[in-house]
């Protein structure tokens, strides 16, 4: 990584400069105990600006970099305030205030010290203080403040002792204890690779591209209701770091932000990444606050990747620690309908399972959840049944164990199909001339090809004869099976649409006289209620029939129409012939119903129920491939 020092900071600095804030190099530190507490410890340090160096005394209040390591030999560091005084015939730089850059560097060019062939030859009092000459360059205060510690210290030793002759004039402030800066500095930050960023630095700006954006969450805990999205970016040396908003900065920096435009970032803090959510290479990440600054970089930055990945082999994964987030690349061969899946917090989510080959002989299930199930999900799908198997390249998918390892995505997960990658175009030339026809071991549970994960497929019968849903936990089975009649008399209820944090409430309200609605759990009225199905079905297949009772999004699927409008053809228009028509063309229609069996009390006796999780509409090509995949199964087993 190449540095730039600040050019002819050293002879700047000599000749008096205090506002450059240059950028110089740490070529060597050493400790000088102090005379007057000789429990202080004072750090001498030799900078560089890669042609000139020169000694610099560190003010005490900085000591804490040294002794943490932050600044060490060979450091980069920006000199904030700083200034050159004479003392024994020989200028000295005192730093009062300064950032390490770069911790880690090696030595920069050829540096000579210094020498300054016009410095005036100055007498050296006996009391170690600075002769009248020096007072003639300084104002009255300094002057004042010199010959009082020269009256203090006359008597004293003949030992040399610089630091009470100037550190009077440079009491630091109350910035040293907490209380604010010393100087504002209002020059624009050095922009600075991402890779340099520590927490110590109190002013800087990187330049990158923004590679990933997750989802704006909402959160709860003991301080209150929040909401939080993160963004990836990396930059042009290769460094990634995630940035994070929080609240109010979510409302500045959300519609803002967008993936592969460039910004120009400053004024953020930084904290510890948390690696349970944070796979960067990174150990910090960027806390965005209300004093930050987000530029976008209009012209486009081509020494920026767009993204960068590092593909393991499907085969590795095998090793590869549960949770751990890679970059995978194969080929799609099967992809499985989305099924909805309900989360601890109550919400519903969507998921879709999807099996990944590729030239190390190894397949694995990759699982994609939420917006990705609609969006390249049904893309892949409609791709693998039309008979084309894509190259399908996988941005920070997660690694799972769970009876074998498979991938699952993520908010910062990214998919790229058929991409103009190397790989990419390796990995199609392989697979179209042998990889097809080829053999692959999986390292995930073997799944059904036209099923979902784990999926267990039975038959109506099954549902009694095995006892299903009698344990404590619920069964969830797939049935393949025909609706044979639906009940419309009840075939759904009005319900509240008031938000009870993140949730909707949906329980039943009642008329509040002729223009409103009640709901006795919100103890509030509104004009306008949802309708939500609460569908009775009896299904049947070639064993048997039973009962299944579909709520909401499953009703949907199943009638073709959002519960409302249905409700108002039957009792706002009373047109029973429309609505009977649109029930009776629904019956004997083919679906997959998954399907979540689970025995509950009614009254005093326990009854089985089964509710309707998903149903499909049956997907001929995928359940052909379930039926030959069973054929072969079987034919393996008389073998």
């Amino acid at each position: 990584m190449s540095v730039n020092l600040t050019a002819n900071a050293i002879p700047a600095i000599i000749s008096g400069d205090v506002n450059a804030k240059p950028l110089v190099q740490v070529l060597d530190i050493s400790s000088v105990a102090s005379n007057k507490n000789s429990q202080q410890q004072r750090y001498r340090v030799l900078l560089s600006d890669a042609v000139s160096s020169h000694h610099a005394m560190l003010a005490a209040q900085l000591n804490d970099l040294v002794t943490t390591g932050r600044i060490k030999n060979g450091s980069i560091v920006q000199l904030l305030e700083y200034i050159c005084t004479i003392f024994q015939n020989r200028r000295i730089i005192m730093v009062l205030n300064m950032e390490s850059i770069i911790p880690d560097c090696e030595i920069i060019g050829s540096p000579k010290p210094f020498v300054d062939s016009e410095l005036p030859v100055q007498k050296v009092l006996h009391d170690n203080t600075v002769g009248s000459s020096i007072n003639n360059n300084n104002n009255n205060n300094f002057n004042n403040n010199r010959n009082t510690l020269a009256a203090q210290n006359t008597g004293s030793t003949n030992v040399q002792n610089f630091r009470p002759t100037i550190q009077p004039s440079y009491k630091p402030p109350p910035v040293y204890k907490g209380r604010g800066a010393v100087m504002k500095n209002e020059a624009p930050a050095r922009a600075i690779p991402i890779a340099a960023l520590n927490p110590y630095q109190g002013r800087w700006a990187i330049k990158a591209r923004v590679t990933a954006k997750g989802d704006l969450r909402r959160y709860n805990n003991a301080r209150g209701d929040g909401k939080v999205f993160s963004f990836d970016l990396l930059d042009s040396d290769g460094g990634e770091i995630r940035v994070t908003c929080f609240n109010a900065i979510v409302d500045r920096f959300y519609d803002t932000i967008e993936v592969g435009k460039v910004y120009l970032i400053s004024k953020g803090s930084l904290k510890p990444a948390q690696k349970n959510f944070n796979h960067l290479k990174n150990e910090w990440e960027i806390m965005l606050d209300l004093n930050s600054t987000v530029e976008l970089c209009p012209d486009e930055d081509g020494s920026i990747p767009k993204q960068q990945f590092s593909f393991r082999p499907i085969s590795d994964i095998e090793n590869v620690e549960s949770n751990a987030i890679i970059d995978v690349i194969g080929v799609v061969t099967s992809v499985n309908p989305s099924v909805p899946i309900l989360r601890k917090n109550g919400m519903e989510t969507l998921r879709r399972i999807l099996n990944l080959k590729d030239n190390s002989g190894r397949s694995v299930e990759l699982t994609l959840w939420g917006e990705f199930c609609n969006r390249e999900g049904q893309k892949l799908q409609e791709m693998v049944d039309a008979g084309v198997f894509p190259i399908l390249a996988v941005k920070a998918g997660k690694v799972n164990e769970f009876s074998g390892k498979s991938i699952g995505s993520i908010s910062t997960t990214q998919l790229f199909i058929n991409p103009d990658f190397p790989e990419a175009q390796s990995l199609r030339a392989w697979f179209d001339q042998v990889g097809k026809d080829s053999a692959s071991l999986s390292i995930s549970k073997d799944i059904t090809h036209g099923g979902t994960k784990n999926e267990i497929r039975k038959t109506v019968s099954q549902i009694k004869d095995e006892g299903l849903g009698r344990s404590d936990k619920p069964d969830w089975i797939t049935i393949r099976a025909t609706i044979s009649f639906l009940k419309t008399d009840t075939f759904c209820y009005t319900a509240c649409p008031l938000m009870i944090g993140d949730r909707q409430c949906n329980k039943k309200v009642a008329r509040s006289g002729d223009t409103r609605w009640q709901c006795d759990r919100c103890n509030q009225e509104f004009e306008e209620c949802d309708y939500r199905y609460l569908l009775q079905a009896q299904i049947q297949d070639q064993t048997g029939l039973t009962w299944v009772t579909a709520f909401q999004e499953a009703g949907e699927e199943i009638m073709g129409y959002p519960a409302k409008e249905l409700y108002a053809l039957k009792y706002e228009q009373e047109d029973e012939e429309r609505f009977s028509d649109i029930v009776k063309s629904r019956l004997f229609n083919h679906f997959v119903f998954k399907l979540k069996i689970k025995e509950e009390l009614y009254g005093d006796e326990q009854k089985v129920k089964s509710t309707v999780v998903k149903a499909d509409k049956v997907n001929y090509s995928a359940e052909s491939r379930h039926m030959l995949d069973l054929i072969s199964k079987f034919c393996r087993k008389q073998l």
